[in-house]
């Protein structure tokens, strides 16, 4: 029934459409009936200023509006639109008339970002359901049989990566059609090419369902977020020995204090640049920089290291240095520790992260300690005292970097608080094989002609089977108010109660723990190689590193991939798996083990100023930019098109213009906005809109702090007051 079909349709042609139609149904097991077809919705408005606001000082200021100036809809392939928030409520009326819509038979409807049209709609429709994950981003929302579900939480990607990723319908997001710089209101003439930008976006993401619906096997079968996938795919392959498997949980459970502990423990990549070469990049960019990346790094570590495997046993006290390694070497260990008078032993890079220290509550003694800290870009150098929250493996990696106590080392100047141990072993063989079989389907399967489907799910699920270890076990609890549409002020659960009901839920697979040192052994491994490459090394992200003299430390490299392999040949020993299937062979017939250093090649020129700030040249002369917050390729264009040469124009003050930040910034009007204003053609309009959000373009200056300039310039010499 669906295929390809272009042209809007007007509103009654389309119910006429839909009413003709045999349209396949599919029950849930609650016994909720859907209709298994893909459905669309989608709004464009325009954001202006008109009148004027006072803030909570008087002052006077520009007043944000908003309004919606035409609305989409689509079912299967055919697409309609209506002009006004008054036709797509009787629009909806009738076509849920039509389809005899209820609370136990529905249409499941496909918005992307949820957030944004909901926030323009919440107080037109009475709900009966709205489910958060977030501040103001509904999941989805339920409306008699209509159930508004988040395309975006879906696919993690914007609706033009959506249709570039479509394989076997394909649609694409038009680009350029509709400058949203023009002011328009619902009866502002649009133009075909308009009408078909807006045609487009529905488009896509009734061939992105239909694909889904196909792959996964009806609509029911979709789940709400991305992380569903490999969410209810391991659940799966782990509930096959239901019995065992839930005994295995039932004596995996957390306390209180121990999730509290394991939350200030948890820590992300680790991403980082040497001070000294984001100082010596000042004066020109450096030369033949070779990058070197891990192989699929938090899953290698899931498939070769040993986690938590039994409940937290807290040991009274650590009487000497050897019962504390004693401990660290044979089990998994989580701690508090209070460090003195902590220095550098190498100066190209600093581990301990600033924000994860633990800072005393009396505002002198926090002052006290924060005064005896220098940091280098968010990162411990020196500390007169510290305290902070580490696994073994993060004690490992801190012993490599930093002495303590005095200065020749020999007396160490400490206190351990809250020392846990688990017994430590590898992850549930069905976990573990579940893991390992979405490496090998990534891997076999990429750029296999007829398979791109299932490549880019067990891509997409490979690289989340991390994340949802380490979901909240304590989410601050966010509703809304249906009958007042209003959000009620976010709460915090009571803490004992959700980890016991954690503890508790029988659909758990998941240890909480198992996530925490997930992160900790790939930093770890990521550290291994700062280490090796000493003076040489650059910079670092997650999972890569960036060096000088790549090739003088491919003793470090060889090495560190045959340590690996051993490890996963015990693993598959271990198993009883051939240990070839951590190896497996792409569409050429080479093999891609994981967990390896892999090579990247050289750079023609680098340069960065510190975490997720540099720009390359490649060897063919292209350059790429990667900057937090920017969208990388129109930044990139700007520093292209604006610079005889690219590096010119990365600095520390570099201020990319709204027309090439792609930022965006939103202000939610929750109050009615009302009023009369001109659109780009000089017509007079009226607009009115209950809620609704400002969105606006806006430049993207990029900033170094003063401390660490003031760092950069003490131990590098560079006086300069504007850096």
């Amino acid at each position: 029934m669906f295929s390809p079909e272009s042209g809007l349709i007007e509103q009654e042609a389309f119910l006429r459409k839909i009413a003709s139609a045999d349209l396949p149904i599919i029950t849930n097991n609650k016994k909720i009936s859907f209709y298994n077809i893909p459905a669309a919705f989608d709004i464009e408005v325009s954001s202006f200023y008109n009148g004027v606001d006072f803030d909570s000082t008087g002052r006077e200021h520009p007043r944000k509006c908003a309004a919606m100036y035409i609305w989409q809809f689509g079912i299967l392939n055919w697409v309609t639109y209506g002009r006004t928030w008054d036709e797509f409520l009787a629009f909806m009326k009738a076509l849920s008339t039509i389809l005899a819509l209820d609370s136990d038979m529905r249409l499941a409807i496909y918005v992307h970002n949820l957030a944004y049209e909901f926030q323009f709609m919440r107080k037109l429709i009475k709900w009966d359901k709205v489910f958060l994950l977030d501040d103001r981003k509904p999941v989805y929302a339920t409306w008699g049989g209509f159930e508004f579900r988040c395309s975006l939480k879906l696919s993690s990607k914007s609706l033009a990566k959506v249709g570039e990723d479509l394989v076997k319908y394909r649609e694409h997001k038009h680009v350029g059609d509709l400058d949203y710089q023009l002011i328009r209101f619902h009866s502002t003439p649009l133009t075909q090419e308009e009408l078909g930008y807006c045609e487009a976006d529905i488009r896509v993401l009734l061939a992105y369902i239909q694909e889904k619906i196909e792959s996964d096997g009806s609509i029911t079968n979709i789940p709400m977020t991305n992380t569903g996938y490999v969410r209810n795919y391991c659940r799966k392959e782990c509930f096959k020995h239901f019995k065992s498997y839930r005994k295995l949980m039932s004596e995996l459970t957390l306390d209180a204090d121990e999730y509290t502990e394991l939350k200030r423990g948890f820590s992300g990549g680790f991403t980082h640049a040497s001070a000294k070469y984001v100082a010596e990049g000042k004066e020109k960019p450096l030369e033949d920089v070779g990058s070197f990346d891990f192989t699929s790094s938090y899953p290698a570590v899931m498939l070769t290291e040993k986690f938590p495997m039994s409940k937290s046993r807290l040991v009274d006290h650590i009487d000497d240095w050897n019962q504390l390694h004693y401990y660290l070497n044979n089990y998994c260990c989580l701690f508090d520790v209070t460090l003195y008078n902590v220095y550098p032993k190498v100066d190209y890079d600093h581990p301990i992260s600033f924000s994860k220290l633990i800072l005393p509550s009396n505002p002198d003694e926090r002052r006290r300690v924060l005064n005896g800290i220098t940091v280098d870009n968010g990162r411990v150098v020196t500390a007169e005292e510290m305290t902070i929250t580490m696994t073994e493996q993060d004690w490992f990696t801190f012993c490599d970097f930093y002495n303590f106590g005095d200065k020749e080392g020999d007396e160490k100047d400490f206190q351990i608080h809250h020392f846990r141990i688990y017994e430590k072993g590898y992850l549930p063989k069905e976990f573990f094989k579940a893991i390992l079989e979405l490496y090998r389907r990534k891997t076999v399967l990429k750029d296999v002609e007829g398979e791109e489907i299932n490549y880019m799910i067990s891509k997409n699920m490979l690289n989340a089977a991390y994340g949802m270890i380490v979901t909240d076990i304590v989410r601050d609890i966010l509703e809304y108010d249906t009958a007042s549409h209003e959000y009620e002020p976010k709460r915090k659960p009571n803490l004992a109660e959700a980890v016991e009901k954690y503890n508790n839920a029988t659909k758990r697979f998941l240890f909480y723990p198992w996530g925490v040192w997930v992160t900790a052994y790939a930093r770890r491994n990521l550290f291994t190689g700062i280490l090796a490459c000493g003076d040489d090394y650059i910079y670092s992200d997650t999972d890569s590193i960036k060096i000088f003299n790549p090739d003088k430390h491919m003793d470090y490299i060889d090495a560190y991939n045959r340590k690996i392999m051993r490890k996963v040949q015990l693993a598959a020993a271990f198993f009883g798996i051939d240990s070839t299937e951590f190896a497996p062979k792409n569409k050429k017939g080479i093999a891609k083990p994981i967990g390896v250093w892999e090579y990247e090649g050289k750079y023609k020129r680098f340069k960065t100023l510190g975490a997720k700030r540099y720009l390359v040249q490649r060897q063919d002369g292209s350059y790429v930019l990667t900057v937090a917050g920017v969208n990388k390729k129109k930044a990139c264009k700007y520093l292209e098109t604006h610079f005889d040469d690219p590096f010119d124009g990365f600095t520390h003050e570099m201020c990319v213009p709204a027309e090439y930040s792609g930022r965006l910034t939103l202000t939610y009007k929750d109050d009615l906005c009302e009023g009369e204003a001109y659109d780009y053609l000089g017509r007079r309009h009226h607009f009115h809109e209950e809620s609704s959000i400002h969105m606006e373009p806006s430049d993207y200056n990029l900033t170094m702090s003063e401390e660490y300039r003031g760092f950069l310039n003490y131990m590098y010499g560079i006086v300069e007051d504007s850096w």
